[in-house]
């Protein structure tokens, strides 16, 4: 039988906007507390009060993925608030397009720390509660990016690559605890992320990839969705 999401516990990263919100409203209407970690606190509290308006629990946690004392708070916060956590969503992510020669080891940097470091961090610091109860979730919004390469994103697919590799890592080192590890690879997804992004019906919503996370949520306990593609039935107009 497919596990019973309602009254589960789960940290979204990136949750103020795009994927992270989508992903958080689906899990709030499944009856999930959610905690909303990102850096941008007036839109997490906003969100916090919508989800709350409906009659679902939310916390709102101001969170820098790339700072590790920022993620063990987030995690301490989660736990003293709720007393477990049994889903983490590691979607914080950044994005910027441009040839390697035109690219500043700045934005190199800050691809790297919150798109890999972020998500090692926060899974590092949420397993110890995972393996003692000896069961939890780890979904990592990775991309298409991880696995083809394009010219103008030499930066960012690297930093998709290593998510992928930690990610495979880690589901073969959680499994022994009953964890599941799961990646998601989008490929271009309408949130405004990046400027070949279009608002049209044939691209991938956000909704699409939060009815993603529900699907592998959402398979019996004793399966691993390990690694997921999603890309339009119907290429989009270039």
């Amino acid at each position: 039988m497919p596990p019973d999401l309602k009254n589960s516990v789960a940290i979204v990263t990136g949750a103020s906007k795009g994927i992270g919100r989508a992903v958080t409203l689906a899990l709030a209407e499944q009856g999930v507390h959610v905690v909303l970690a990102a850096r941008n606190s007036d839109a997490l509290h906003t969100l916090e009060n919508d989800i709350r308006a409906t009659g679902n629990q939310a916390f709102a946690v101001t969170t820098d993925v790339t700072s590790e004392h920022s993620v063990n708070n987030l995690i301490y916060e989660s736990e003293k608030k709720f007393g477990k956590i049994d889903i983490l969503i590691n979607n914080a992510g950044v994005g910027v397009f441009e040839k390697v020669i035109d690219t500043s080891t700045e934005e190199f940097e800050e691809m790297m720390n919150v798109n890999l470091k972020g998500a090692f961090l926060c899974s590092r610091a949420v397993l110890p509660f995972m393996m003692r109860q000896k069961s939890g979730n780890i979904i990592t919004i990775a991309s298409l990016a991880g696995k083809n390469s394009f010219s103008g994103g030499a930066a960012y697919s690297a930093s998709k690559w290593g998510l992928i590799g930690f990610a495979r890592s880690l589901m073969l080192e959680a499994r022994e605890y009953n964890i599941r590890v799961v990646t998601i690879c989008p490929g271009s997804v309408n949130t405004g992320f990046a400027e070949k992004e279009r608002n049209e019906p044939l691209i991938i919503q956000p909704e699409d990839v939060a009815s993603t996370v529900l699907f592998a949520l959402s398979a019996p306990d004793r399966v691993n969705v390990s690694e997921i593609d999603i890309r339009p039935t119907i290429k989009p107009r270039t």
